[in-house]
């Protein structure tokens, strides 16, 4: 399957019938899932120049000074290529300096963490092959596919890995991740993670700081922790999330989009159970455009956890979403919404919204 995403755009008819999500079953080898820690196409362009700090907040402010002066220290460490690591060559990584090897980004969804942890990728002094950029689970799905050891071996060579949206939810997750941060603290290599707080914390101040410096144990010193506090800035100042459509405009906007996806919400959701949440960036390769039929309410937590991984790979790829049927923020039941994921779905609501909004540009092409 391409990883190329398909040219977007609309005419009165596309060439072909429209993609199918449900009619995609990829497979995504290893080595992919290496040369893909990278920030995601959303972040290509973001630099700390282009995070625009509230000024209502004067963390966020601190936080770019703080970060930019981390890159900036970061102009030495590991040798050695991350190609070479994972066979076992090169020479042995140097030893971590004394003092903070660590930053942690502590606050609400939409304050712009994954921007400024982009940011200190593309500001690290070293070659891309040298960094690594990927969410919590998409470690986890790393270490699954390489094995520790070979993990270990492959990212000892790194000057930096960031992690995304770290995860405490899953104990067990949470310990090999651990495991394998400190033998990397021990390479030298610099770490950067943003949070994603235990149920109930919300994200809420020192308490998120906390639990994740608890979680990851003996790592505590290694890291500075950073309080961005702020409102999810893909609400501020834009308006309300746009109505549904019609099946039928979703549908007429599927066949006249190049490169448009188009499918049913309720079997979408049965077939993503049957593919593994790693797999679903390559679900979406080639893909201009997500159209959805008859969104509902999803049925229970582990079908909403998964449309969560789907939210997120689609706003990283900033592909528009366009919908019929209930809004987005009618996804998730008030018990969801009140109970030990909510930060996630809340962030997903955010997310598709946004898509949402970027999808107006299809109808009104038309």
């Amino acid at each position: 399957m391409s990883s190329s995403p398909a040219p977007s755009g609309t005419g009165p008819i596309a060439d072909a019938a429209p993609l199918s999500l449900c009619a995609r079953e990829p497979h995504v080898p290893a080595d992919r899932l290496v040369a893909e820690m990278v920030p995601p196409p959303r972040f290509d362009s973001v630099r700390f120049g282009t995070y625009i700090p509230d000024p209502n907040q004067p963390s966020q402010t601190e936080a770019v000074q703080v970060l930019e002066s981390f890159a900036a220290g970061l102009d030495r460490g590991a040798g050695g290529s991350g190609k070479r690591r994972l066979f076992g060559f090169g020479k042995a990584p140097k030893k971590a300096p004394a003092g903070p090897r660590g930053v942690y980004l502590d606050g609400g969804y939409g304050v712009g963490k994954t921007h400024l942890l982009a940011s200190l990728w593309h500001a690290t002094p070293a070659e891309p092959e040298l960094k690594a950029f990927g969410t919590f689970v998409e470690l986890t799905n790393l270490v699954g596919a390489l094995g520790f050891q070979k993990t270990v071996q492959t990212l000892s060579g790194h000057r930096l890995l960031c992690i995304d949206e770290f995860e405490l939810d899953d104990p067990g997750d949470t310990v090999l991740v651990s495991t394998l941060l400190g033998k990397l603290v021990d390479a030298g290599v610099a770490l950067a993670a943003t949070s994603n707080t235990l149920p109930g914390k919300l994200g809420e101040g020192r308490f998120a700081s906390a639990d994740f410096l608890r979680e990851i144990q003996g790592l505590s010193a290694h890291f500075r922790a950073l309080r961005i506090d702020g409102e999810d800035y893909r609400h501020r100042g834009l308006p309300e999330a746009p109505p549904p459509y019609s099946d039928e405009q979703v549908t007429e906007t599927a066949h006249a989009t190049e490169g448009a996806s188009l499918d049913a919400f309720s079997p979408l959701l049965e077939h993503l159970a049957r593919v593994h949440p790693s797999r679903y960036g390559a679900l979406t390769d080639g893909i201009g455009a997500v159209c959805l039929t008859g969104v509902r309410p999803v049925p229970d937590q582990s079908t909403a956890l998964r449309l969560v991984v789907l939210a997120d790979r689609l706003y990283d790829r900033e592909v528009p979403v366009m919908a019929s049927g209930l809004p987005f923020d009618q996804l998730f039941s008030e018990e969801m919404l009140n109970g030990g994921y909510r930060k996630k779905y809340f962030r997903a609501i955010s997310r598709l919204t946004a898509l949402a909004r970027d999808a107006g540009r299809l109808a009104n092409s038309r």
